[in-house]
């Protein structure tokens, strides 16, 4: 009797093991590891590769890729050269109550804003090691830039990024830190990263030229609720003629909107 009881007091014992592969699903297991290594690495893959990256053979996700495409939440590449991820889980994830609040106090603000600068908008909430875009507005003159609905960047790269981590709590930062020095494989951002984040947060605003397209200049304050930020409006400044406004003026009226936001979120 001393034996068993010790067997079932004891923690990790059989009973604990059993219980754990009692609620375990397998296949759900399958077609989560394929979504969350297609939206780390952000490129189309085939099923080889998936199979190969997540040390599976390819007849074990065949049918799992057939079903996520059939669901909708993976599609062939443009080049058809692999899968990538749909916005279908960006859809089910705006149908949520805090995303749609913030939604529905932003929008209106943004489109004053776009409308008052000449300029186009958008707005970013982090996701795990990258930053995502739920929310624009495009210019309302003939020409303009503006970022897709859904792009992902890693938080590392953007200057989104920089508010989004500077502007949270030391707590807050030490928990994220791990996934965004493993999100800079080669070790060659993290640390200017952090740097540049004290000096954002401090400021309050962000103005950097793109890493990715010359000539914008990303114009980026936070949006702050309750617990801290909870989102970024970035404008990317364009040189235009004429100008309807300075890139000093689009700052200005930038942090006056992203106040207005955040007010109405209880973060002011």
């Amino acid at each position: 009797m001393a034996k068993l009881s010790t067997a079932q007091d004891s923690p990790g014992s059989s009973s604990n093991d059993e219980t754990e592969r009692k609620y375990r699903a397998p296949a759900l297991e399958k077609g989560l590891d394929v979504l969350e290594l297609l939206a780390r690495e952000g490129v189309p893959l085939t099923t080889s590769q998936i199979a190969s990256q997540l040390g599976r053979s390819v007849s074990e996700l065949f049918r799992m890729v057939l079903t996520l495409e059939y669901r909708g939440y993976i599609a062939q590449s443009e080049n058809g050269e692999g899968y990538e991820l749909t916005n279908h889980l960006f859809t089910l994830g705006m149908a949520q109550a805090p995303t749609r609040t913030l939604l529905d106090v932003a929008l209106p603000i943004m489109k004053e804003l776009a409308q008052d600068v000449g300029q186009s908008c958008h707005l970013v909430v982090a996701s795990g090691d990258q930053v995502v875009v739920v929310a624009r507005i495009e210019s309302p003159r003939d020409l303009g830039f503006a970022v897709r609905l859904g792009y992902r960047r890693r938080v590392i790269e953007a200057a989104s990024g920089l508010l989004l981590y500077g502007l949270r709590s030391e707590q807050e930062r030490a928990a994220w830190r791990p996934a965004l020095e493993a999100s800079d494989e080669q070790g060659q951002r993290i640390s200017s990263f952090l740097a540049e984040a004290e000096q954002a947060a401090a400021q309050g605003y962000m103005c950097r030229a793109s890493d990715f397209v010359d000539g914008v200049t990303d114009v980026a304050c936070p949006v702050m609720g309750r617990e801290g930020p909870v989102a970024a409006l970035i404008v990317p400044f364009i040189q235009c003629k004429p100008l309807p406004c300075t890139q000093e003026e689009v700052l200005e009226r930038l942090k006056n909107a992203t106040n207005r936001i955040s007010s109405q979120l209880g973060g002011v």
